[in-house]
């Protein structure tokens, strides 16, 4: 039979004259490649079998033979080794095809490319006939393609070499792919003519495009893989059965004699694939021939099934893509930071609204967000109002990857936020640990400033090797910070307000209406700024700067910071609140300044004494071309007069560094800085600070009512000196025996007691007349999670205080919560539990919630309920039971609610001098609305419930209510202002924290972070010179010295005069809330103003918000009693009553003492059987025994001397103090 079909001449086949079709012999060619193969791996596989079964006998006889003879022995070794070398040969073809090493990913990826290329060869071949004639050496595209399947060729042998089991090989779909590809291409060259053929069959390799891809790590995530693959396996079936359309439709049926044929391109085909598939079907395009409907009918069932699967699924993938998963591009000149954790609507919007404020100099920083979830509407719509400086990706900063695409490497920083109302805390709160290691780990130079809200997690941070807080790293513990401010407002009601407003960036709000919320709004808009002083101040001392910049420049300076050497680490500055007049300016010393905007505070930059002397309008205070500030040269910014260790000069100490001694500028004088203190320096210092007095302070006090001369209010060394007091020797003494403070010198210590000896019993605590105290109202339980409770007593038990004027502290609450706090608590002295519950009326008037100073309420179970209107129940109703309360009127002379301190030097005993003098005729306490309270919040739509009287609506912020307002509730939501404002600057959060936590340094809480116990120290110089520091109080204007200016006054006159008495810092007014109004009938509810303008009118009833120096002379009467019951290992609560005190036999004490000793054993002699449940010193019969009877509130004394008719009345006063 003739293989050849003669058909007549067409233009459709330009070959030779007689029209034959040599489409057979390309077909052929493949399978018989195909099939020879297949033929010659089955009989290999067969013959080998037979092989195998039919020499299996004899194998082990010839086993035996090899193991006897030695030829055996070397024929086995000549098969080892040519088996070896075979499987050499197919490992390194392996090698070269797996994409393991650089040749053969190279050589994978060019075979990919070359299959593309011949599939773009085959594309642009489908405009010409199926088969044609072509010259091989005059077709350009026939070379290239020739060249390809070369290539091809000898890939594929290196695949059958590597091949482990050749017979799958064989049959796998790349193989088949070369079968009918390579060998036609051949037989073209040969016949000279081209046929079309099942070239199509290339595009099959497009399935192996997300291989490729991952070679080149570019795909690494399973969804794109996954999207990858679907598309790749879509597009290559489609091409591929495009192709057998072509190729069937343009050909025709062969028992047809391919006279049914219709010319339909290559893409044409690709449109009839893509309607059949999606059953659509229009009609204009269609099958003819027999062979393209019986393969449009199998195509149909798979096509649509694949079509019908794969589509869905490429379409979820792509909308499924992270929206939000690109990768953060940086800006030239530009910052940005990275901000992280607990990315939700109100964290965010909180945030941005500080961090963005208008308040703020230009903020050119760009913030990026990065979160594992991607943001709902509202935080969509949020982000988009905010596109020109916000940006969001989805991520996680656990992935390194995540951390690449926001380019954390090159942020100035790193924020991260916590979830404030979480159930568990340290989960929280080890998830932001997770979140700092993973980022330092990635990159250890990125400043972190992360959020905590337990303060014993923060010692995990001192964990991790780059964490460094003197470059930046800082941690806000929300739970410290929180329960500092509340602990301050015990010591200066409503301080706790005023703080808050200081580092939050608030609008000024202007009000026309004569209402208490237009001086509290005016004061709101305040905010605390850093600026370098200029060096018109330099050689002054800080009160006149003080002075100068609020006079003149209307800026409030409340603080410095110095450094000790020309380091710029953040170790060697050192921060001083108000250090008095002692303190000499140098150049490019910081300020912390009290301002309503950033703008302000330039003027203490730009200041000339030169330019600027005659101007009264500080608006008018510009940059001037007179001068130019090197404010970046730093020297030693404060010098010492002496040294402490030797006593001599500077310039003449000999245990000091050469080095050190000869930068000494003899022109630069300073006295010693309030942070260390030294005993007698020298004469030399003392002529020096004789010569150098400044202005401000006045030498003769005479006129001020008969006040001493203290040394807060003269520049003498004493200030600095504590030891140089009468009775030296003695106090000397003791501070080597005897242990009163913590070994930092900044916190009262006394020695761990059990929680047993501090326990009251409701009849115990009744027959204690407790007055000035604090009472804890706290709700909790063995479940609760831990708040610290040793961050609220560390403020009250600061070392700048006196001993005599700590203040006891009362915890009202379960008995097991607080056990699990005592650990942290047993070390501080003056601090009662009275198991109970603060709804109960019987605990509270047992601990006299009456003649408390203050009332706290905290609650440890708030954040345990789903519901946010409920999570602050417990503290409401605990402060709505306490406002319902009556009390009698008896001993209502002894409450100390809402009364200043004596500044110091004054003669306490003088009532002319006395700045409460008046206060003493108020009403006593007879209803708990007078009692002050602070109660915490979580949920800040939940003030509305607090005070009953107040019009504000649910949705007014927090800051503009009335409780907030007046200081008696605080919600943790403010500290989320913190972030940004340590971001901005750092300083601000070192001045906060040391304001509010009483003294809490860095070296602290590495000591705490060790043991998380205070651990006790001996008094040194070093140590007690800790104590010479700042602390808030409330100054009086009913009486005293400054009563001429309570009534009708300026406070600007008020600020002078105190600063130049007294070097007291003056910066806000608590004022009555219907002060202005001028009835008889006033609430007794007090609002906060923040720095007043100079102008602003005082009245009698104000109390003023000041920095008071530490007074060495007001603990002088008491300094060999005050601490006793340090050195004590607490007697037991069940001892002995007391019926006589002995005297001490000290030879030095003086006769004033001595009577009031007296006169104090005598009142307590009266008091009975009374039990000495307060006593914390040992029996030591080596040591007699003074005991001092004095209310807790040191101004009782004061009033029940002036109120001599009722004082019959007031049962006998026990010593609540741990004093005795």
């Amino acid at each position: 039979m003739d293989m050849n079909v003669i058909i007549p001449f067409s233009p459709d086949v330009p070959c030779d004259s007689n029209g034959q079709r040599m489409w057979w012999a390309f077909l052929a060619s493949s399978m018989v490649t195909f099939f020879g193969g297949l033929f010659i791996i089955l009989l290999w596989r067969t013959l080998k079998y037979l092989w195998t079964v039919c020499c299996h006998c004899k194998a082990k006889k010839k086993e035996v033979h090899r193991i006897t003879t030695v030829d055996g022995i070397k024929k086995d070794g000549a098969a080892a080794s040519e088996v070896g070398w075979m499987t050499s040969v197919k490992d390194w073809a392996g090698v070269m095809i797996s994409a393991q090493t650089l040749t053969g990913r190279v050589l994978v990826v060019l075979v990919f490319a070359l299959s593309i290329g011949a599939l773009v060869i085959y594309f642009i071949d489908s405009s010409d006939p199926i088969e044609s004639c072509q010259n091989f050496y005059k077709d350009f595209t026939l070379q290239i393609d020739m060249a390809f399947n070369v290539f091809f060729l000898l890939y594929f042998g290196l695949r059958f070499i590597a091949a482990n089991d050749k017979l799958w090989f064989w049959l796998e779909v790349n193989s088949v792919v070369d079968f009918f590809t390579v060998p036609p291409v051949f037989v073209s060259v040969y016949l000279n003519r081209s046929w079309l053929g099942l070239r199509f069959l290339r595009a099959l390799r497009l399935i192996q495009f997300s291989e490729i891809l991952q070679f080149l790590n570019i795909l690494k995530t399973s969804n794109s893989i996954k999207l990858v693959n679907l598309c790749s396996i879509f597009i290559s079936t489609w091409l591929t059965a495009a192709g057998f359309i072509h190729l069937v439709e343009n050909s025709g049926d062969p028992w047809e004699n391919f006279q049914n044929s219709q010319a339909l391109s290559y893409w044409e085909c690709v449109y009839l694939l893509m309607v059949t598939m999606s059953t659509v079907g229009y009609g204009d395009v269609y099958a003819k021939t027999t062979l393209g409907r019986l393969f449009m009918v199998f195509f149909i069932l798979g096509g649509l099934a694949m079509f019908a699967s794969y589509v869905p699924e490429i379409i979820e993938l792509i909308g499924n893509r992270k929206k939000y998963g690109g990768s953060y591009s940086a800006v030239n000149g530009r910052k940005h930071i990275v901000v992280c954790g607990h990315i939700t609507l109100e964290s965010v919007s909180n945030f941005l609204k500080d961090f963005l404020h208008k308040d703020r100099d230009d903020v050119n920083v760009e913030i990026v967000f990065l979160h594992n979830i991607s943001p709902n509407l509202e935080l969509e719509a949020l982000f988009k109002r905010h596109f020109t400086q916000v940006e969001f990706y989805q991520g996680s900063v656990l992935n390194p990857h995540d951390l690449a695409r926001v380019k954390i490497e090159s942020a100035d920083a790193c924020l991260i936020l916590a979830n404030k109302y979480c159930a568990d805390p340290d989960a929280e709160d080890a998830s932001n640990i997770m979140r700092v290691i993973s980022i330092k780990n990635y990159h250890p130079k990125i400043r972190i400033i992360t959020q905590m809200l337990q303060y014993h997690n923060k010692a995990h941070l001192l964990n991790i090797p780059s964490w460094n807080w003197k470059e930046g790293d800082d941690a806000i513990c929300l739970a410290e910070l929180k329960l500092g401010f509340i602990a301050q407002s015990c010591l200066a009601q409503g301080l706790s307000t005023m703080l808050a407003n200081l580092f939050s960036m608030r609008s000024f709000i202007k009000i026309e209406e004569d209402t208490w919320q237009k001086y509290y709004l005016e004061g709101v808009s305040n905010e605390m700024y850093t600026e370098y002083l200029s060096s018109a101040f330099v050689g002054l001392s800080f009160p006149v700067i003080c002075e100068l910049c609020y006079v003149k420049l209307k800026l409030l300076l409340i603080a410095i910071e110095y450094k000790s050497d020309q380091r710029e680490s953040r170790k060697h500055r050192h921060t001083l609140i108000n250090p008095g007049n002692h303190m000499k300016m140098e150049e490019g010393t910081l300020g912390f300044f009290i301002a309503s905007d950033a703008k302000e505070v330039k003027r203490a930059l730009f200041y000339c004494k030169a330019c600027h002397d005659d101007i009264s309008d500080p608006k008018r205070i510009k940059k001037c071309g007179c001068k130019k500030c090197n404010l970046w040269s730093y020297t030693s910014k404060i010098r010492l007069a002496c040294c402490f260790d030797c006593g001599h000069s500077e310039r003449d100490c000999s245990c000091m560094p050469v080095n050190v001694r000869c930068n000494t500028d003899s022109s630069q004088h300073a006295i010693p800085l309030s942070a260390v203190s030294v005993n007698d320096c020298s004469t030399t210092l003392r002529a020096f600070e004789e010569d150098q007095q400044s202005t401000l302070s006045p030498k003769k006090k005479q006129r001020n009512g008969g006040m001493r001369n203290s040394p807060n209010s003269s520049p003498k060394i004493m200030r600095h000196d504590p030891l140089l007091v009468p009775g030296n020797e003695q106090i000397e003494s003791m501070d080597e025996n005897i242990k009163r403070y913590d070994s930092t010198g900044m916190f009262h210590w006394c020695p761990s007691k059990d929680i047993e000896k501090v326990i009251l019993t409701r009849s115990e605590a009744a027959m204690t007349v407790l007055s000035g105290h604090v009472v804890v109202c706290i709700f909790g339980d063995v479940k609760s999670a831990l708040i610290g409770l040793r961050n609220f007593v560390m403020p009250l038990r600061a070392s700048n205080f006196h001993y005599h004027e700590l203040k006891h502290i009362v915890f009202v609450g379960s008995l097991e919560y607080l056990k699990r706090e005592w650990e942290t608590l047993h070390n501080f002295p003056k601090v009662s539990i009275l198991p109970g519950t603060p709804l109960s009326r019987a605990d509270l008037r047992a601990v006299n919630i009456n003649l408390c100073d203050m009332c706290v309420i905290l609650s440890a179970n708030q954040n345990n309920i789903d519901d946010a209107s409920l999570q602050d129940k417990e503290c409401i109703l605990a402060s709505l039971n306490i406002k319902s309360m009556l009390f009698d009127d008896s001993i209502g002379v002894l409450q100390a609610n809402s009364q200043g301190f004596t500044p110091p030097g004054m003669d306490r005993s003088s009532p002319e001098n006395s700045p409460v003098h008046g206060l003493v005729r108020q009403t006593s306490v007879t209803t708990g609305a007078n009692i002050p309270i602070i109660t915490e919040l979580v949920n800040d739509s939940n003030v509305q419930f607090l005070d009953q009287d107040d019009d504000d609506d649910p949705d007014t912020e927090l800051y503009l209510t009335q409780p907030f307002a007046c200081g008696t509730a605080f919600a943790v939501s403010v500290l989320d202002s913190l972030m940004s404002a340590t971001y901005f600057n750092d300083n601000i959060l070192t001045l906060i924290r040391t304001l509010v936590t009483g003294g809490a340094t860095p070296e602290l809480e590495g000591l705490l972070a060790e043991e998380n116990a205070l651990r006790g120290g001996y008094s040194t110089p070093q140590t007690l010179a800790n104590r010479d520091r700042c602390r808030v109080a409330q100054l009086a204007l009913y009486d005293g010295p400054f009563a001429d200016l309570g009534d009708g006054g300026c406070y600007g006159d008020l600020f002078c005069k105190a600063l130049k008495t007294y070097n007291m810092l003056c910066f806000g007014i608590y004022r009555l809330r219907d002060a202005h109004l001028n009835s008889q009938s006033q609430c007794t509810k007090r609002y906060v103003i923040t720095n007043p303008p100079y102008a602003f009118e005082l009245v009698p009833s104000d109390l003023i918000f000041c920095l008071m120096q530490f007074d060495h002379n007001a603990g002088q009467s008491r300094t060999s009693l005050s601490h006793s019951s340090h050195s004590s290992h607490s007697s037991s609560k069940k001892s002995s009553s007391v019926h006589s005190i002995q005297t001490t036999n000290r030879t030095n004490r003086n006769k004033s003492r001595d009577s009031r000793d007296k006169q104090n054993a005598t009142r307590m002699n009266r008091v009975g059987q009374e039990k000495t449940w307060f006593t914390d010193e040992p029996e030591n019969t080596h040591l007699m025994r003074t005991i001092q009877i004095k209310p807790v509130n040191t101004l009782a004394v004061n009033q029940v001397s002036q109120c001599k008719s009722t004082s019959s009345s007031i049962p006998p006063i026990r010593e609540a103090e741990d004093e005795c």
